[in-house]
């Protein structure tokens, strides 16, 4: 032990140390321990340095830690070191790190309470564990339940489920979730859904029940047992359940931030309801015993929802509504109670107030009056041995029994509910086994204890000293197996402390002594227990500071005790007035709770103290029953005792398994670890204890092949023998120097605790030797390799370097050479562009200064030049002004002067006038000259005349031109003044030129610094353009990167769109396959159904007995759907089971073609009805319309004629405009067709077309018809005319006149009168004929009408479908008219087949008469002449017709089913004989009775096929081949059915020969459809009966063994333990998997079955396998490491080459297999850094989050040199992953299966070749 103590403690050792804040703390050494050593040097986990000293008198050293390979294990004993540290440690990284809340410990499941709702209950889950070992899985309440289930199945003994825990713990949940699970495997054996029941209990009891606590909203106050029964085959029949420890105290007291019972919430929650309004119920805070805690919400909950929870759980109870609102009623009245308000009247007596309200409302609620209940809660009754006292008392005390009475209603209403709910639960059918569920209080110790946390622990103890023996016990039964030499384990033997408490003499003994004595209190009790205890027993002690406390020291822990109320809480009181009151109530069920009270084995409660903590009840015990007023004073510790001894009587005699519920902190948080609570309830619960039992033994055990493998590095190669068991022995014995520290039993080898970690420490060393060593040489290797590589380098890079030097120089002297070249041209250049440049200047400067002065000269020249021109201009106006003045002048001096000489000439004429002489001299030749001038007069008069006429003129014309000269003439003044102006303007132009030579000036001197601003603002552009310039560069830069953007963006959302439309499509797919699989599931629900109908039928029949059951399980997720199957095989069995003793032609019957028949029979039978209506009421109207016409026949012939004429031409008016309306539809719809010719709706409208077309021709017929009917009409006329014409007056006249005699007169007219009549009737009678024709005539073309119209309308919508919902219509509307026409056919097929009987008949009578008559001279004899006539029919058309069929007859057909099916043996036939061949043959006998149109045949032959397939599955549906073998030909079947159907789909794949032997006569496609459902069913049993198989080989072979030898490491197991990975003979391997896969395949091969069938198979098969294996991954910690990871991808990959070796890679079977294998990949991937977190998410697209979390969560190293995953980086992934849209569901659906098609495979195989072999008993079959 030294020597071990010395290797464990060496520096970098990690122990435990004591801490005040965590309890425990992680420390390093830092030196190494030597014996002797008081101080050990650790270093703490944040670095800092600690001298621990050690314990001079123990010198215990500190407790070692695991490795880290063992940290987080499944089971706390698969822990090396068994301490406490590192039990709290295990659970905190299993909580906080994994999330895992599960844990075992030895045979008990430890439950931390998440605070959190986890997805870890679901269906999935529990069928997850349904049928494992406890040990194959994680842990879970499930895996309990289940190991309870088994145990109850296999050992026929009872179970129980102990559940303990603080408060707030999780009991009431682990309880709850432990009854879903029974319920949900085993079922109800009845109708009425007892499991349902059984959950319903729960929201009833937790609303009377529960409350919230500061560490629980929803506490339970009570302890429950619950049993729940189950029969012979391990169905539920009922339940019943005991109750414990009801806390009362809560009704009338709460503390801060709690509540009363939760129905008391609900009910004032529910005020409101109008069935409540009589309560007068408020709010909670108006009640005294619902506001005490201040607090009356609870977050998230809903007290309304919750109430009407409550009211349907009591309703599926069985308690009514009546019932219901009694209670409602008392628990109202308890509130009411509580508001009662006291007074005091003095100091010694209180009085209540007269009309107190709340009391009123009690009494009246409660059915008692005011005044005697107002009386006896103020006073009491004192009662001596002579005399009776009243008492008044004070106010507290009446107070104080207010309540008590408070608490005494609500014990018996507890106790009431508890009654019913067992009554509710009980079965009438004997109770073969049950398992109890116990929830029940854990250990209690608070800063004040008091009764009842005394009765609390006294319970844990005796649950304690159970568990210490149980668990005991199965350590001693281990040894014992193992043949281990036993030795007694030294363990905690809890019974001092129960005799402390309930021997004789004990506390509860001494308290009920105490509680009898007249004046007995709490003091004087104490002093009694410090006598007698307090020497004597050393688990009995005193405090110090009190007088009225005493100390116990339980098993986990010394509990200090208030004796203040433990007599009054014992006693238990409450005043017997009160009670007399209630009894006497109105109220009946008040009554019903009271009425057993004198025979009531316990009472129910106790009476508060005034500072008493919590109050105890104890349920009655319903199987004791004693004299009343001696067991009614039984006190409450005395009842607790015998109802706990007779929990512990049922607990021992039934298995226990044990759940501790753990509560990780006080606030509620989710994933909070608080040490130091989970420490003290680990104490407290026994859990440390277990690990104390199994650390004194040998808590570690290993198989000896486990350990071989394990330690196989330990060993040398000599070490090895063939002997496993040998050679583990020789090693331990030089491995472990001690023999104590180790056993070797028959199959394992058992370790001492820390022998395991000390082998782990050898091994790791070891491999720690070994990959240094191997380090070193490859680090040798590489260190070489470098250098080699660096050497060759080296004398590279030299040659290169100096290769390069002289290159350099080279350059240089050739670089200098062509610089001097360089600078020789460059200073040539440079000084001879100097020099042009200078020269350039200075001719520039000339030429600038030489044009400046020509400029000048220019400029003053041209100046001078102006001058001058403007001088001359001004000279010559003024000389031209003086010369007009001058001329002027000149011009009025002559006038003057003339004006004076004509003056002066005109008074010398004037003088000469008046001469004499002058006239004289005037009129010589006057006379002359007068005639002349009268002449002249007269012809001046004319020429005045013309000229005045021309004078006009003129003067109109000088009018116009004096006007236009007055114009003129203003216009040259106008000018002269402008002239004026002009020469005035003269001077003022001087001085504008002046002006604009200084503006010139100015301007110039501007032009110039507009030059330099345009110079500058040219450079400023230049700079700016150039910014431009890179500014457009920049967005020319930019715009490709948008254009990039938007071609990436446009590329993205192309791509989206394309997904989009990829996952709408795969959608739709889905969609399908859905539909496909709900189909599926109804046909497989139908076969259920109708399996369940026949074994149901055949226990009625033979009446056998129920065997004795096992363990069968019941498949939870069956549906309870009703199969929508069309063919109904209950009928076809019943047909079968009855057609023995009768003709088969009349017994079978498809029931999908009787009920169409009947259906067509209704509506003929209707039919047939209305016409016979419509024939009455034709006949009435003819009767009245000839009695009519006998009166007024002859006058209204003509009119009826006319009326005919007219209605003839209206009809055939009508006919045309229909005609009309067809021609115009077709043309309209051949338009249609053409636009729409290439349309997937085509067929349709060809269908469409072709109706038309027939109607078309019809109405052509109809219209000859009436053209007919109107020419005999016409004929008739005529000859109604003739003969009128021949009764005309004047030959009726001359006839008269030619008969003489009166009585041939007479006679004529009676035979005139006769023939009229004749003629009338016979116009009548074809009047009626034509009025039939043409009223059928207009109800065919109304009914052609209609049917157009629904045509057009249902082309019009099959055009606006989309191409595949088109063909399905026209489909469903070619099948709809087929059938439709087939029924027609069929009727007028048994019309023929009547008519031919009846002429067989007739032909047998008179070929009967004619022998009769003939006698013996015919030699044909009456059967052959009887015959002969019927032969003809018989007789086939074609003789061709006859090849590939097979004939048999009608009462062979029993014997055909029987060898073809029912015995035939598959194997025979897949190796001899064709595949396929019971299909051909059957097909060829159906096609016979085809053929000889027999459809009793057919219908028969079909029936009893498809009945006796399912009778041969039915009864061997367990065996592969068979199933397979069938599925086979019943394809086979189906697709004959459809080759030889004369469906042009189903012929193009035919020769023209396979065409010929299509069937002729019947149309087959609704059997098709029963073929292929029943296919359907055959395939999902080939798949479940596959999956039977392949279940138990799925685990093992792909997870637990090793492939690949030696890579999975495997790591030391608990006291569960699993299944070994190794293989053992027995144990399933990957070889196994794929010889079963290849067995699968090579089987339907031979059988024949389709490709594309097998590749479902082979699909459905790798997704179980793919499914069951990640489901088993992520529900395994132990599975989850990188070496299992690789075995997982190295086993893909052979399930992936057995694929390729099949050619089935494209079958889908790979995809299944996705999920896993990303699993698998995501075991190996690294998981550190951001960017593998990145780098998952991109790869497991197959997985959801849940399953992403949950690998990584269960993520376990197996070796030293792995890590964990840190929590980090799982927050991390599931940030990255929290916008993926997917299932929670965590584990896959294993029962899911795959939609199946069976896709069209025509055979090649020429029927007329087929040759029936001997062998299959088939001779009665003739060869056609």
């Amino acid at each position: 032990m030294n020597q071990e103590l010395d290797f464990m403690f060496i520096k970098y050792a990690r122990v435990w140390i004591p801490d005040d804040e965590e309890v425990w703390r992680s420390a390093e050494l830092t030196k190494d321990y030597r014996q002797g050593d008081g101080v050990l040097q650790l270093q703490l986990e944040d670095g800092k340095d600690l001298e621990f000293k050690l314990d001079p008198k123990t010198n215990n050293l500190p407790h070692l830690r695991n490795p880290d390979i063992l940290v987080g294990e499944n089971d706390l004993t698969a822990l090396s070191y068994l301490h406490e540290p590192a039990v709290l440690h295990n659970l905190k990284v299993r909580f906080i790190d994994s999330k895992l809340i599960y844990t075992y410990c030895g045979i008990v499941l430890v439950a931390i309470n998440p605070y959190e709702t986890l997805p870890i209950y679901g269906a999935d889950i529990i069928n997850a564990y349904s049928g494992q070992n406890m040990g194959d899985m994680d842990p879970h309440i499930f895996a309990v339940a289940e190991e309870a289930y088994k145990q109850m199945a296999r050992d026929e003994r009872n179970q129980s489920i102990i559940v303990s825990g603080e408060s707030g713990a999780g009991k009431t949940v682990s309880a709850k979730y432990a009854m879903r699970y029974f319920a949900t495997v085993s079922g109800s054996a009845s109708e009425a859904n007892v499991e349902e029941k059984v959950l319903a209990s729960n929201p009833i009891m937790e609303s009377i029940g529960n409350a919230k606590t500061t560490r629980n909203d929803n506490s339970s106050r009570f302890g429950k047992y619950i049993e729940i029964g189950f029969d012979k085959k391990y169905h539920i029949i009922g339940a019943n359940m005991r109750t414990y420890l009801l806390e009362k105290s809560r009704v009338v007291f709460q503390a801060d931030e709690e509540r009363n019972y939760h129905i008391f919430y609900q009910l004032c929650a529910s005020a409101h309801l109008p069935e409540f309004k009589a309560l007068k119920l408020g709010k909670a805070n108006d009640f005294h015993y619902t506001k005490q805690g201040r607090n009356p919400v609870i977050d998230g909950v809903d007290d309304a929802k919750e109430m009407s929870t409550t009211r349907n759980a009591f309703i599926l109870l069985g308690i009514n509504e009546s019932y219901q609102m009694g209670l409602f009623q008392i628990l109202a009245s308890i509130l009411h109670l509580g508001n009662v308000d006291v007074k005091d009247r003095d100091s010694d007596s209180s009085i209540i107030p007269p009309n107190n309200g709340h009391l009123s409302v009690f009494c009246e609620l409660m059915g008692v009056t005011y005044q005697d209940m107002s009386h006896w809660l103020c006073h009491k009754k004192l009662k001596t041995a002579t005399e009776t006292y009243i008492k008044p008392i004070p106010k507290l005390q009446a107070i104080n029994a207010r309540d008590a009475l408070a608490k005494h209603i609500y014990a018996k209403l507890f106790n009431w509910i508890v009654d019913h709910v067992n009554k509710a639960l009980h079965s009438t059918v004997k109770q073969h086994s049950f398992i109890g569920v116990l929830d029940i209080y854990g250990f209690e110790t608070f800063e004040i204890n008091s009764f009842e946390q005394f009765c609390i622990n006294y319970a844990n103890e005796k649950l304690q000293q159970q568990f210490n023996m149980h668990v005991f016990k199965l350590e001693q039964e281990e040894y014992m197996k193992e043949q281990i030499p036993w030795t007694l384990i030294d363990f905690y033997d809890n019974q001092p402390c129960i005799n402390l408490i309930e021997a004789k003499m004990g506390i509860l003994d001494l308290l009920d002594e105490e509680c009898k004595m007249p004046k007995g209190s709490d003091d004087s009790w104490a002093q009694k227990l410090y006598n007698t205890h307090l020497k004597t027993c050393a688990l009995f002690e005193k405090p110090r500071m009190s007088n009225k406390a005493f100390i116990i020291q339980h098993f986990a822990d010394k509990v200090e005790y208030q004796c203040d109320g433990f007599l009054e809480k014992n006693k238990d009181t409450v005043n017997e007035e009160q009670i007399n009151v209630l009894k006497a109530s109105k109220f009946d069920l008040l009554v019903e709770l009271f009425h057993d009270e004198e025979k009531a084995t316990s009472p129910t409660g106790a009476a508060p103290g005034p500072g008493g903590r919590t109050r105890l009840s104890v349920k009655p015990d319903k199987g004791k029953s004693s004299q009343a007023s001696k067991e009614h004073k039984k006190t409450v510790g005395l009842q607790f005792r015998n109802s706990l001894q007779l929990l512990m009587e049922t607990l021992n005699a039934t298995t226990p398994h044990y759940v501790r519920c753990i509560k990780p902190n006080d606030y509620k948080h989710a994933f909070t670890f608080d040490p130091k609570r989970a420490v003290q309830q680990l104490r407290a619960c026994g859990v440390l204890e277990t690990i104390r039992i199994s650390a004194a033994g040998f808590p570690s055990r290993w198989t000896y092949q486990e350990f071989f493998s394990r330690y196989r590095v330990l060993m040398k190669q000599k070490d090895v023998l063939t002997d496993k068991k040998m050679t583990c022995k020789n090693v331990l014995e030089k491995l472990v120097q001690d023999p104590d520290k180790y056993q070797f039993g028959k199959t394992k080898i058992f370790f001492r605790a820390g022998q395991v970690a000390y082998l782990e420490k050898l091994r790791a060393d070891k491999l720690r030797a070994a990959c240094i060593r191997i380090q070193k040489t490859i680090r040798c290797w590489l260190a070489r390799k470098k250098y080699l590589r660096m050497k060759h380098a080296a004398t590279t890079i030299q040659r290169f370097v100096r290769g390069y030097q002289a290159r350099c120089l080279a350059k240089f002297l050739r670089r200098t050479r062509a610089a001097i070249i360089i600078q020789k041209y460059q200073r040539m250049y440079i000084q001879k562009t100097c020099y042009k440049r200078k020269q350039a200047a200075a001719l520039a400067m000339q030429c600038i200064l030489r044009a400046y002065m020509a400029r000048q000269l220019y400029k003053a020249l041209l100046r001078e030049h102006k001058a001058v021109i403007i001088q001359k201009m001004v000279r010559g106006w003024l000389a031209r002004q003086w010369f007009k003045r001058s001329l002027k002048a000149i011009v009025y001096l002559q006038c003057c002067i003339r004006r004076m000489r004509a003056k002066r000439e005109l008074k010398k004429l004037k003088i000469e006038a008046r001469s004499v002489e002058h006239f004289k001299k005037l009129n010589i030749g006057m006379e002359n000259k007068i005639m002349q001038l009268q002449r002249r007069i007269d012809d001046q008069n004319k020429e005045n005349r013309s000229m005045s006429e021309r004078l006009n003129t003129l003067e109109t014309s000088h009018a116009v031109e004096s006007e236009r000269m007055r114009a003129e003439v203003t216009r040259l003044r106008g000018a002269e003044e402008d002239a004026k102006n002009n020469a005035n303007k003269v001077t003022s132009l001087l001085e504008e030129l002046e002006r604009l030579r200084k503006d010139l000036q100015n301007t110039q001197k501007e032009k110039k610094a507009i030059e330099d601003w345009a110079q500058t603002y040219q450079d400023e552009m230049e700079k700016m353009i150039s910014e431009l310039k890179e500014q457009n560069q920049l967005l020319k830069t930019e715009k490709n990167n948008l254009n990039q953007l938007i071609q990436e963006q446009s590329q993205q959302w192309t791509d989206k769109m394309q997904r989009a439309l990829k996952e709408e499509t795969q959608q739709l797919e889905n969609d399908l396959n859905e539909e496909r699989s709900r189909y599926q599931n109804l046909l497989t629900e139908h076969l259920r159904l109708e399996e369940k109908y026949d074994d149901l039928k055949e226990e009625i029949t033979l009446a056998v007995n129920v065997p004795k059951p096992g363990h069968r399980r019941t498949d939870s997720t069956h549906s309870s759907n009703e199969s929508e199957c069309t063919y109904n095989s209950e009928f076809a069995e019943s047909e079968e089971g009855s057609r023995v003793g009768e003709d088969v032609s009349k017994s079978i019957l498809d029931m999908s073609l009787f009920l169409k028949l009947q259906k067509r029979v209704s509506e003929l039978e209707q039919e047939k009805q209305s016409l016979q209506n419509e024939l009455d009421r034709r006949e009435e109207q003819f009767q009245r319309a000839r009695a009519r016409d006998d009166e007024e026949h002859k006058k209204a012939r003509g009119a009826e004629l006319e009326y005919e004429s007219l209605k003839r031409q209206e009809l055939e008016s009508e006919n045309k405009k229909l005609k009309h309306d067809l021609n115009q539809m077709r043309q309209s719809l051949r338009g249609g067709a053409e636009a729409g010719s290439g349309a997937p709706g085509s067929p349709a409208y060809t269908v469409l077309l072709d109706q038309l077309n027939a109607s078309n021709e019809e109405l052509e017929v109809r219209k000859e018809e009436v053209l007919i009917l109107r020419s005999q009409l016409v004929s008739q006329k005529e000859a109604m005319q003739h003969k009128t014409t021949m009764t005309e007056p004047l030959p009726y006249i001359e006839d008269v006149q030619k008969l003489t005699d009166a009585k041939e007169i007479s006679q004529a007219y009676m035979g005139l009168k006769d023939t009229n009549r004749l003629l009338e009737s016979q116009l009548q009678a074809q009047r009626r004929s034509h009025d039939n024709e043409v009223e059928v005539l207009r109800g065919e073309l109304h009914s052609l009408k209609e049917e157009n119209n629904r045509q057009q309308q249902l082309l019009a919508q099959n055009l606006q479908l989309p191409p595949e919902a088109r063909i399905e219509a026209s489909l469903q509307h070619e099948i709809t008219r087929l059938t439709n026409e087939n029924l027609d056919l069929m009727e007028q097929l048994e019309k023929q087949d009547k008519t031919v009987r009846k002429l067989k008949k007739q032909l047998k009578v008179f070929a009967k008469k004619i022998n009769d008559l003939e006698g013996g001279q015919m030699d044909v004899s009456p059967g052959q002449t009887a015959d002969e006539p019927v032969h003809p029919v018989n007789i086939p058309r074609r003789e061709k017709d006859f090849q590939g069929m097979l004939e048999y007859k009608k009462e062979d057909e029993l014997k055909l089913v029987k060898n073809i099916i029912l015995e035939l043996k598959p194997r025979g036939v897949a190796v001899n004989l064709i595949p396929g061949l019971p299909a051909y043959i059957l097909f060829m006998c159906l096609r016979h009775a085809d053929y000889i149109n027999d459809d009793q045949k057919v219908r028969s032959l079909l029936t009893s096929v498809i009945n006796s397939i399912k009778k041969i599955l039915k009864k061997r549906g367990d065996d592969f081949e068979t199933v397979s073998f069938w599925l086979a030909n019943t394809c086979r079947f189906l697709h004959c059915l459809k080759q030889y159907s004369g469906d042009e789909q189903f012929m193009k794949h035919n020769s023209p020969k396979q065409n010929e032997h299509c069937l002729s006569n019947f149309d087959l496609a609704e059997y098709r459809q029963v073929l292929s459902d029943l296919a359907i069913q055959i395939y999902q049993q080939l798949i479940k009966c596959m999956e039977n198989i392949l279940q138990p080989m799925i685990v093992s072979g792909m997870l637990e063994h090793e492939t690949i030898q030696g890579v999975s490491g495997v790591k030391p197991t608990g006291l569960r333990k699993r299944t070994s990975s190794i293989a053992d003979e027995g144990t399933y391997t990957l070889d196994s998997i794929i010889r079963q896969l290849n067995t699968f395949h090579s089987i339907m091969c031979h059988h024949g079955t389709d490709p594309e069938l097998i590749k479902q198979v082979v699909k459905q098969q790798f997704y179980i396998i793919g499914a069951v294996t990640l489901n088993n991954l992520l529900l395994r910690k132990d599975m989850c490491s990188w070496s299992k990871g690789m075995q997982i991808r190295y086993n893909v990959s052979q399930l992936e080459e057995w694929l390729r070796d099949k050619n089935l890679m494209t079958c889908g079977a790979k995809e299944t297999l996705e999920p896993l294998i990303q699993a698998a990949q995501l075991l190996q991937v690294k998981k550190k850094t951001d960017e593998d977190a990145e780098a998952i998410c991109s790869m497991c697209n197959a997985l959801s989050t849940a399953q992403i979390v949950k690998v990584l969560n269960l993520y376990t190293p197996v070796n030293a040199f792995e890590e964990r995953v840190s929590v980090l980086f799982i927050r991390t992934i599931q940030t990255r992953l929290r916008d993926r849209k997917e299932s929670p569901q965590l584990l896959m659906d294993t029962k899911l299966i795959y939609p199946v098609t069976f896709p069209f495979n025509p055979s090649s195989l020429a029927l007329e070749t087929i040759q029936i072999p001997s062998s299959l008993n088939l001779a009665f079959l003739t060869r056609v």
